[in-house]
């Protein structure tokens, strides 16, 4: 049922002059009452409708009509004794004098939530009018320069603040996303010069995808990240992609004829190994290390959005007090002005493309005088002295102590430097075992080359972190304050400015039409309330 306790339902009889001649004193009132049939809490009108003869015009106009007809059932239900309690439910005009009070009523009190949402119209429409005179006092001409670098000075002290990791902060992505949307990105641009595969045992990225999951099973592989954890999931990502690094082709006989030439000196098999290892293991090392590089850039210029929110949704949170009260105002502006988020974009992009460069170039020289003497770059590290069962008798050396054990730290770092040493001794320098000197050759590019990569990937954090991350952070506050405007800049922010203009009038003609609104309804509520008190 629609209506099962009738509390908006209303009884209408609208032929009460049909009735006239059966209705007596003795049944008038147990008619106008149902005879008991109605429930008690159903209102209940009776009246007679104006009519006239189908296809002829009315003899009065209607509103005399319906007052003739009200007039009547008032004398006919008098004159039938009917009591003044059901006198009020007889007759046109009572039922209108209700419908008025009953509608004013249901009126005055929807006035309370309609008030209630004006009042929340009116807080944001002042809001809007005071970003909008905030925005066009600080785009002044003279301010404005001043203004993009402030923001940009505070968009580059946040991402600090995100990459050591802040809660609840959008957008995040997990790692299938991240790779799929990296991959689609330079394959629209046509990127060529590094590897998006780790090799050619995953024909695509889905087959990459699916390793990562099931076999690695990194930890944070599906959960949806931003900010500095993103970054430390990515160093993992990467260091297993370099790792899948080989040498591309392999040594053929012929090539290791051909690198051990003639020279004023003797040439030996440690310099054919360097040959070779250059020739043919440098280029694929370098197309991952790209790849590398390219993904911590991407990473960057992705943390924009992250940025800009965790200094918007600062304002009116505890947390608010723990960073720089300027935050929340520049994120407004800059998601307000385009011109200004514009320029700061454009400014993190470049930085971005400059570590990148920085990145790649730092480590190309790095691979490169590594290959030219791997030796010296495979010396490892002391480890003598350094057990686990030290820790608990470990104190401050004496002079003596630190006399003896520098020899050894000597001695110790040329551990795979010995074992190369070795392997290279024993190729046969006779060219008529050739064939064997070949065979073994091979085998030392390969085994020299995994030392390589080993110690390329060990240190890969290390390097992403002192040749991209720390100068990207460090630098980007100084590129950020050196922002400056060109001549068609100064003509859109001209531009903005005076659209500002209009937009600051039309918030406070908006807000003068709410006010308007809320005093009419507050008045007339004051109005009707005064009313049914005088009424009751």
């Amino acid at each position: 049922s629609l209506d099962p306790r009738f509390e908006r339902t209303i009884l209408i009889r609208n032929k009460l002059d049909k009735y006239y001649n059966d209705l007596t004193p003795e049944n008038v009132s147990k008619w106008v009452d149902g005879f008991g049939d109605l429930p008690d809490n159903l209102v209940r009108f009776s009246f007679t409708l104006p009519y006239w003869r189908e296809g002829t015009t009315p003899p009065k106009p209607f509103r005399e009509l319906s007052e003739d007809m009200n007039a009547e059932d008032i004398r006919q239900m008098n004159a039938r004794g009917l009591g003044q309690k059901y006198m009020q439910t007889i007759g046109f005009k009572n039922f209108a004098a209700f419908m008025e009070k009953k509608i004013e009523r249901m009126f005055v009190d929807s006035i309370g939530p309609v008030l209630s949402s004006l009042k929340d119209l009116r807080a944001q429409a002042e809001k809007v009018a005071r970003n909008l005179s905030i925005e066009f006092s600080d785009t002044d001409p003279h301010r404005i320069l001043s203004t993009t670098r402030d923001c940009g000075v505070s968009f580059a002290m946040a991402l600090t603040h995100v990459m050591e990791g802040v809660l609840d902060l959008r957008p995040v992505v997990n790692l299938e996303d991240e790779l799929k949307e990296f991959h689609q990105y330079h394959a629209q641009r046509g990127s060529s010069h590094f590897s998006t595969l780790p090799c050619e045992d995953f024909p695509t990225l889905n087959d990459y995808i699916e390793y990562l999951r099931s076999d690695i099973q990194l930890a944070t592989f599906d959960v949806e990240l931003n900010g500095g954890a993103q970054f430390r999931r990515l160093m993992c990502e990467v260091e297993i992609f370099l790792r899948f690094s080989e040498i591309s082709v392999e040594t053929k006989k012929r090539d290791v004829i051909q690198a051990r030439g003639v020279s004023m000196s003797t040439l030996t098999w440690r310099d054919v190994v360097v040959k070779l290892l250059s020739n043919e293991a440098h280029m694929p090392l370098q197309r991952r290390v790209q790849y590398v590089g390219e993904r911590i850039k991407w990473f960057f210029v992705k943390q924009k959005e992250a940025v800009l929110e965790f200094m918007d949704k600062l304002e009116g949170t505890p947390a608010s007090n723990m960073y720089s009260p300027l935050y929340p105002k520049h994120a407004k502006l800059i998601k307000q002005n385009e011109m200004i988020k514009h320029l700061l974009f454009q400014t993190y992009d470049k930085a971005c493309q400059r570590q990148l460069q920085q990145f790649v170039e730092l480590f190309d020289n790095m691979l490169t005088s590594t290959f030219s003497n791997p030796w010296v770059f495979l010396k490892g590290s002391p480890t003598a002295g350094c057990s686990e069962d030290d820790l608990s008798d470990a104190v401050l050396p004496s002079f003596d102590d630190t006399k003896e054990r520098i020899p050894k730290e000597i001695q110790s770092r040329s551990g795979t430097e010995t074992v190369l040493s070795k392997w290279l001794s024993d190729i046969p320098m006779d060219s008529s075992q050739i064939d064997e000197a070949v065979d073994k050759v091979q085998m030392l590019v390969l085994k020299t080359y995994s030392f390589i990569r080993s110690q390329v990937c060990d240190q890969v954090e290390l390097f992403a972190e002192s040749f991209f991350k720390l100068p990207m952070m460090r630098r980007l506050e100084e590129d950020m304050a050196q922002i400056e405007l060109t001549d068609d800049d100064t003509l859109n922010y001209q531009a903005r400015r005076d659209r500002l203009a209009d937009d600051i009038r039309q918030a406070q003609d908006n807000l003068v039409e709410v006010d308007g609104c809320i005093n009419r309804l507050q008045s007339f509520k004051i109005k009707c309330e005064a009313r049914a008190k005088d009424f009751g």
